[in-house]
């Protein structure tokens, strides 16, 4: 892995209290930058999964509706009370 340097510009205090916090986690400030920049890029990621996987999910949704393929809100509540009761049924055999 190739290695570049990263400077920026902060506040005196800010970087010395930094220094201080990296020091009693027994690590050094660029420790912890690295590891910030780390996390940062892999919520991007899974930001970005994330959002592809809801698009796909709006897109079928899209195309349900354009098939017809669509339950009303009545429907939807009979098979859920039904489906409560399945399960109901089941735990109580259980016991």
């Amino acid at each position: 892995m190739s290695e570049s340097t990263f400077t920026l510009r902060v506040d005196t205090s800010l970087k010395e209290a930094f220094t201080e916090v990296a020091k009693m986690q027994d690590r050094s400030g660029a420790q912890l930058i690295r590891e910030f920049m780390r996390d940062v890029m892999q919520k991007a990621q899974s930001q970005e999964a994330y959002e592809q996987w809801f698009a796909r999910k709006v897109a079928e949704g899209r195309a349900d509706v354009r098939l017809g393929r669509v339950v009303d809100n009545e429907t939807v509540m009979v098979q859920a009370a039904e489906r409560r009761q399945h399960l109901l049924a089941r735990l109580g055999e259980g016991q």
